[in-house]
């Protein structure tokens, strides 16, 4: 049945909805949009020319839904259902609601699957399923894809099943929020060059590379909020050392805030900042990391890392690169457990609780069970300005190693509790990492340019 001016009216996708529930409205008090619509008579899908069901392509009769909706300016609520599709377009404005996660639209192939440009698009309490259909990556790279979007809202979806993401969102500002995003071959969500960006409560699991992807494509503000979401089971299909298997990616991504966010179960880090300044990781829960699991690296100016759990991983923090440009940071207050080594990699094993290098502070961090150092400051010639006090180091072979490379520059070492290191609490480091020379832990050393103070082994 071909979409008329009658059906689109009765869908409620009309002006008239609000007028014809307002005597409600008046009595109930204040309701949602979501709300409004839904206590509207909802149509049966044989109104909105759609087949429940049914086999068919029915992409014609939802994109002819979508764009007379648009140019009413109202949303389209659609019904309970499953339905078959190939692309559609959003135009600026659309609004698409579904019947609380009940309304599945199915791909069914082409060069995009919902794909629109343009400010005010609102998806909210769909079902997307990619089926892992062939996508055109030169056209759409998600199976939501939008671009130069303000004011978007992307809330209650569940997106499965992605030959490549699972949301691609490029130039956008607005929010993704209490979505499920699962099954995707690349990342679950994937942001380019955000204008404000809010990504919050989402959950997502069992993508093959990263779970959410904050990038630029030149290093540069971006200002996101990444906050209160789920993130587990992240594979690095896609190889690499580190640029895959990630719960949260920030890539030149300046000013991100990542906080409050639980992620297990990743093959590389639960955050991992690259190139990205004035980072903030704050708060997070992270557990069964494969590699480091808060990590802020190369050409970066500012971290601050802060009040994090970490429990599982074959370092609980590194903050690196100096020889790329990394530097600036804070770690501090976060617990750390349960470290272990990578015996398999035939260089780099870890086991590490907290690694810096250059004009950072590490203060009032726990440690426990780190197998080959609770904290390592240094690398090499690259240590500067290093200031490590009141942290509390537990069960580590070595408490603190220090570099003790003759170029470096100044270190101090204050008022920090090491308990039960089996091979010494505070030792000088060679280039190869290896411990060396004497305990320490009872003096000073190296012409003054590393102090130690009120540190204590037990």
């Amino acid at each position: 049945m071909p979409i008329d001016r009658r059906s689109i009216l009765s869908a409620g996708i009309g002006a008239g909805i609000g007028a014809g529930l307002s005597g409600v409205a008046a009595n109930a008090g204040p309701r949602s949009e979501h709300e409004r619509l839904a206590a509207a008579e909802v149509p049966s899908a044989a109104e909105l020319g759609l087949k429940p069901g049914s086999t068919q392509d029915q992409s014609r009769a939802l994109q002819a839904a979508i764009d007379e909706a648009a140019n009413r300016g109202a949303p389209l609520l659609l019904p309970p259902g499953r339905f078959r599709t190939a692309r559609l377009q959003l135009r600026p404005g659309t609004r698409i609601i579904g019947t609380a996660r009940s309304t599945t639209l199915e791909f069914i192939g082409g060069p995009a699957f919902l794909a629109g440009e343009g400010d005010g698009i609102t998806l909210e309490g769909l079902v997307l399923d990619g089926g892992y259909q062939r996508l055109d990556l030169g056209q759409a790279n998600a199976l939501i894809s939008l671009k130069k979007s303000r004011g978007i809202a992307l809330r209650d979806l569940d997106v499965t099943r992605s030959i490549a993401n699972g949301i691609a969102l490029e130039g956008c500002a607005g929010s993704v929020s209490d979505c499920t995003v699962t099954a995707a071959l690349m990342a679950g969500i994937h942001s380019l060059d955000a204008t404000g960006l809010a990504i919050s409560h989402n959950r997502v699991a069992d993508c093959a590379n990263n779970g959410i992807q904050m990038w630029r494509s030149e290093a540069g503000e971006d200002g996101s909020v990444v906050s209160g979401n789920r993130i587990e089971r992240i594979r690095a299909d896609g190889g690499g050392t580190g640029q895959n298997g990630n719960g949260i990616n920030a890539f030149r991504a300046g000013g991100v805030l990542i906080t409050g966010n639980r992620i297990s179960d990743c093959a590389y880090s639960a955050i991992r900042g690259n190139s990205s300044s004035d980072i903030q990781m704050i708060a997070n829960s992270c557990a069964r990391l494969g590699e480091v699991a808060l990590y802020a690296e190369f050409a970066f100016q500012g971290a601050l890392i802060a009040s994090n759990l970490v429990d599982t991983a074959a370092t609980g923090i590194s903050v690196t690169n100096f020889n790329e440009g990394g530097r600036l940071a804070v770690v501090q207050s976060n617990i750390l457990r349960n470290l272990f080594r990578r015996e398999q990699e035939p260089e780099d094993k870890r086991g590490e609780g907290i690694a810096v290098e250059v004009d950072a502070a590490v203060t009032g961090n726990v440690i426990e069970n780190a197998p080959t150092a609770g904290l390592v400051i240094g690398s090499g010639a690259w240590l500067r300005e290093i200031v490590a006090s009141g942290n509390l180091i537990r069960k580590a072979r070595v408490g603190i190693l220090v570099s003790s490379h003759p170029g470096v520059g100044a270190c101090l070492l204050a008022n920090n509790m090491i308990s039960g290191a089996t091979d010494g609490s505070i030792r000088a480091m060679d280039g190869s990492g290896r411990a060396t020379g004497p305990e320490l832990v009872g003096g000073a050393t190296a012409g003054g340019r590393l102090s130690l103070a009120g540190n204590l082994a037990v």
